[in-house]
């Protein structure tokens, strides 16, 4: 794993809110999920019910993107990711790892009865880290 690769997992690991963004028939939305990471997947796995607008967007549009960023008002710590990817539900043999994944990192969603587990597969990352300079940048992208 490169220097960048372990920065960009860093930072996904130790937040938790995706502000998820969605299309549809041009109409562009955003919620925001509390996630959590299967990096041996490179997934970003989240609870959302069917009849939300962002799901029923990406039932119809699945190429998604999202953003989660560190809230500073400190331009020298501003850091977070962009990215863009392809949101589904589990298939069956994925449904128990995403699930206990899930309950893992929230254990209080075991009261929600959680019915409804979605997976950004993640295929293209922007990040930025104004720690290494200001304003500097990597790119990581699937297949890279």
């Amino acid at each position: 794993m490169s220097l960048t690769e372990k920065r960009i997992v860093e930072l996904i690991k130790k937040h938790h809110v995706l502000t998820l963004v969605t299309s549809c028939d041009n109409l562009p939305w955003c919620a925001h999920c509390f996630y959590t990471y299967l990096e041996n997947k490179n997934w970003l796995v989240f609870t959302s019910e069917e009849a939300t607008k962002h799901v029923q967007d990406a039932l119809a549009n699945p190429e998604v993107a999202g953003g989660i960023v560190l809230e500073t008002m400190n331009v020298g710590k501003i850091r977070g990711i962009q990215l863009r990817g392809i949101m589904r539900q589990p298939l069956e043999e994925e449904a128990g790892e995403v699930k206990m994944a899930y309950l893992k990192r929230f254990p209080f969603a075991v009261v929600m009865n959680i019915k409804s587990l979605w997976i950004l597969e993640i295929q293209y990352i922007k990040m930025t880290d104004n720690r290494l300079g200001f304003g500097k940048k990597a790119i990581w992208e699937k297949g890279d």
